[in-house]
């Protein structure tokens, strides 16, 4: 199956209510634990890049390790996303290399720090759906700021300050409305990285009502959740337990992400529990065997490992045994779409 639209994706998660999980990717075993993964529980596949990805690997390698992906599995619906594009240019650049959604991330200015102003914000992403509806390709917004820094995305903002920059309600419908984006990230209190919280979260940090509000007033808009990783426990005990040091931190539990998923949100961003399982296996493998040099030995365990990560959350967000049900669309099938709204 050839690499087909996110929206493609999200409608028909929103037609059955599940949510679909966006994995990030660097490198070649990424990429195939998630196939690994999504082959295994038969399920709809978003695969994203941030700027720092394709910086570090290369457009060209993510572009031909992605359709490698797509003819390696035909049965699976796939679409490639461009996290957190900082410009339209840098959107733009990702369209032109064969992304089939990308994110414009104008709650912060350009230099992927400051947090923006609505005019900004709006312009921007208007300029970029433009760009993108035109050749069919899906945008992904941000209203709000998050937590924390991902790749060198994001304004640093404490747990505390977090709580100052969440999505208006009244705002998002607007937003929508005057971009024509097709999926809106929104904050409720969440961050980029492993560590987002210092104790468990409750209602009172991630705020919920946020995401029901939004829904009660756009039932049709898919939103976004960002910085969604878990962190599970016992991942970051495999690290210290093999020579690492991370502190005790929490991430957002899978029951909280479902409840999103219950009142319309159809896209979950998946990243540091990923690398959390990718680093414990790594980190075990070189203290089990110190003679071993051969990259095999060591990346094969640590893709298995996040391959076991991806699996749990595409069951966990329901998007298990959807595969086969999305409808293949092209980008052509999508431009036409556009152009008749």
């Amino acid at each position: 199956m050839a690499l087909i639209p996110m929206r493609t994706l999200l409608d028909h998660a929103a037609e059955h209510g599940y949510g679909v999980a966006a994995f990030n990717v660097n490198n070649m075993e990424q990429i195939q634990a998630i196939m690994m993964a999504a082959d295994e529980t038969e399920s709809p596949v978003i695969v994203q890049a941030s700027r720092g990805a394709r910086s570090y690997s290369d457009d060209n390698y993510l572009r031909h390790l992605m359709l490698a992906a797509a003819e390696l599995n035909p049965k699976l619906p796939i679409a490639m996303h461009l996290d957190h594009g900082n410009s339209a240019a840098t959107c733009i650049s990702a369209m032109d290399m064969g992304f089939t959604s990308v994110m414009m991330d104008g709650s912060l200015e350009e230099d992927g720090k400051s947090p923006a102003s609505w005019d900004y914000n709006v312009g921007v992403t208007r300029e970029v759906v433009q760009a993108a509806h035109s050749r069919g390709i899906t945008v992904e917004a941000e209203l709000g700021c998050l937590g924390g820094i991902e790749d060198g995305q994001g304004a640093g903002l404490s747990e505390e300050e977090a709580q100052d920059h969440l999505t208006d309600p009244e705002e998002a419908g607007r937003f929508v409305a005057e971009t024509g984006c097709d999926a809106l990230a929104v904050a409720i209190g969440t961050s980029h990285g492993a560590y987002k919280f210092k104790k468990k979260p409750t209602g009172k940090v991630l705020r919920m009502e946020v995401i029901r509000e939004i829904h009660q007033r756009m039932p049709d808009c898919h939103m976004v959740m960002h910085g969604s990783s878990s962190v599970p426990k016992e991942l970051v005990d495999i690290i210290n337990e093999y020579g690492g040091s991370m502190p005790e931190t929490y991430g957002v539990p899978v029951e909280d992400i479902q409840e999103g998923i219950r009142h319309g949100v159809r896209k979950i961003n998946v990243d540091t529990d990923n690398r959390l399982a990718i680093t414990g296996a790594i980190r075990k493998a070189f203290m089990e065997d110190g003679s071993q040099f051969d990259p095999r030995y060591y990346l094969k365990p640590a893709r298995a490992a996040m391959a076991e990560v991806c699996k749990a959350r595409m069951l966990a967000f329901g998007q298990a045994g959807h595969a086969a049900g999305v409808e293949v669309k092209s980008l052509d099938d999508l431009k036409a779409f556009y152009a008749s709204a």
